[in-house]
């Protein structure tokens, strides 16, 4: 039966989400808002979902996270550390412009030189010793060693205009006349909180999107990006909860989209100073010392979660329970490295073993608006840790855009985050998330846990210079065994993400788990 509209939306009228969009061809309510216009500034989920309306790649990465060519037509190795790149002829920027490889090149050595970045493009570049430019459309590239994920790498950083954001702050990007890329949509104007309106970019060098005026909404709230959707408001949203899947599919004129996600939810357990923040005795007074920096109380925290019951009564089954970072569609997933199951007097047994046998006090963080249920995690998270043997002093769940920055430096000490697979394999993120953290060089730009294991380390950068590819996922296996054996971060699970539309719309997303107006379609 399908259910009726007035009578989910009556609690919500008065939110101005409801006012029916009128002259966007298409209005996507969007859950998470990027932090920047810029494309090079974070390398978080929201903010490369923005970034790939205005701005193209290197490469393209598919739904499925397949590789392309992108604005590198092709490209060739000429020895180990010497690769030739062959640009797009006939590319524009947004202002008419062409693109040549002095963009390219400006583009590839300002990815690591965004003052505060909070997620930088560090790593993607790091491998890079210099670039030569032969012609317009034609550039060399030295890696300091043989770096077979070069494009993949190198294919991460955004294109921007050398001529428009040369000299140019993060800020400015909020301009038009500064956001020039390539991609298939122009900005027109960002509302901060509010909107992202935009108009189809007609002379792109790739398909032109069907829908040539866009509004981006940002709900970050459930129920009222629900509403949006259910009343009319907008077309599109993302992130839709578990729990409202059969509502919105059961309305009469929507339907829902469900994918399986490349983004692994973990808990992270600080070694980064001698004492964590939040961490305290029995009463309430800093420890000091830092129990997660021995691999028992890491084990035994992982053994405390109970991730079946996290998929199941706050995912309603929209979640893979996971024990490392890739899932199984990814090459380097090891099918042997599985997720711990619930044992409370084990946990209990190690803790003792590290010299807690009462626990400790523990304040759990996490953001409550990144991704569907994130609140609820960190509520769940609470309870088990407190069944496990822990004193929870609190649970604190903040905005993202808050969240994120303090995270990355390092005011929490047990705290949930999430990483998004953004290539086809599981390097990336073995290397951004879990190498030991190492600014100059570029490595673990995203280990804000602070791990570090010098023989993982030097395993990993050894098998990022396997240029075949079924030897490199077979390292990729074995370093996950490696590493995982130390409990370096606690995996949740992977998500699996929902899309409402009207019908009459497709939307053509997968593991990337992106909303982007270039890939949503009326239906045939």
């Amino acid at each position: 039966m399908k259910l009726a509209k007035t009578a989910v939306l009556a609690a919500l009228l008065s939110s101005t989400w409801l006012m029916p969009a009128m002259a966007q061809d298409l209005t996507i309510g969007r859950a998470s808002e990027q932090s920047s216009i810029d494309p090079q500034f974070s390398r978080t989920g929201n903010n490369q979902m923005t970034s790939a309306m205005f701005f193209d790649r290197l490469v393209d990465f598919g739904p499925n996270l397949e590789m392309t060519p992108g604005l590198a037509e092709s490209w060739e190795v000429e020895n180990p550390t010497t690769w030739v790149l062959h640009l797009r002829d006939g590319v524009t920027f947004h202002d008419g412009s062409a693109f040549t490889a002095d963009d390219v090149i400006f583009s590839l050595e300002r990815a690591d030189e965004v003052p505060n970045s909070p997620a930088p493009y560090t790593d993607m570049v790091s491998a890079v010793a210099s670039m030569e430019k032969v012609d317009d459309l034609t550039l060399k590239i030295t890696t300091n060693a043989p770096a077979p994920t070069l494009m993949q790498d190198i294919g991460r950083v955004f294109i921007i205009s050398n001529a428009a954001s040369d000299g140019k702050a993060s800020e400015d990007f909020n301009s038009p006349a500064t956001a020039v890329g390539t991609g298939p949509y122009i900005l027109e104007e960002w509302k901060p909180g509010e909107t992202l309106t935009m108009k189809a970019n007609d002379a792109y060098w790739a398909d032109v999107p069907e829908f040539k005026d866009v509004e981006i909404r940002y709900i970050s709230n459930d129920a009222a990006r629900v509403a949006a959707l259910l009343s009319g408001a907008v077309d599109v949203i993302d992130a839709v909860p578990p729990q409202d899947v059969p509502r919105v599919d059961g309305t009469d004129g929507l339907h829902v989209f469900s994918a399986a996600s490349g983004r692994v939810i973990y808990f992270g357990l600080s070694m980064r100073f001698d004492q964590a923040p939040g961490v305290t005795d029995l009463d309430g007074n800093p420890l000091s010392e830092n129990p997660f920096k021995d691999v028992r109380v890491r084990k035994a925290v992982s053994l405390m979660i109970d991730r079946k019951l996290i998929v199941d009564r706050i995912l309603g089954g929209s979640g893979v329970p996971a024990g490392q970072l890739a899932g199984e569609a990814l090459g380097g997933h090891n099918p042997d490295v599985k997720p711990d199951e619930v044992d409370v007097a084990k946990a209990k047994e190690l803790l003792t073993e590290a010299g807690y046998p009462n626990g400790f006090g523990i304040t759990v963080y996490s953001s409550n608006d990144r991704f569907p249920g994130d609140g609820d995690l960190a509520q769940a998270l609470g309870q088990m840790l407190a069944r496990g043997g822990l004193k929870v002093n609190g649970v604190e769940a903040l905005p993202y855009s808050v969240y994120s920055k303090a995270a990355s430096a390092g005011d929490y000490g047990a705290f949930v985050f999430s990483l998004g697979a953004s290539t086809p394999n599981s390097a990336p993120l073995l290397q951004a998330l879990l190498h030991t953290y190492d600014k100059d060089r570029g490595m673990g730009a995203f280990n804000r846990v602070r791990f570090s294991d010098p023989a993982y380390d030097a395993a990993l950068e050894e098998a990022l210079q396997e240029f075949d590819p079924e030897v490199l996922d077979a390292k990729l296996q074995d370093l996950t065994t490696m590493v995982f054996a130390e409990q370096p971060i606690v995996p949740l699970y992977w998500q699996k993400v929902h899309w409402g539309l009207k019908d009459g719309l497709n939307i053509n997303e997968g593991l990337s788990e992106q909303t982007l107006p270039q890939n949503v379609s009326s239906a045939e």
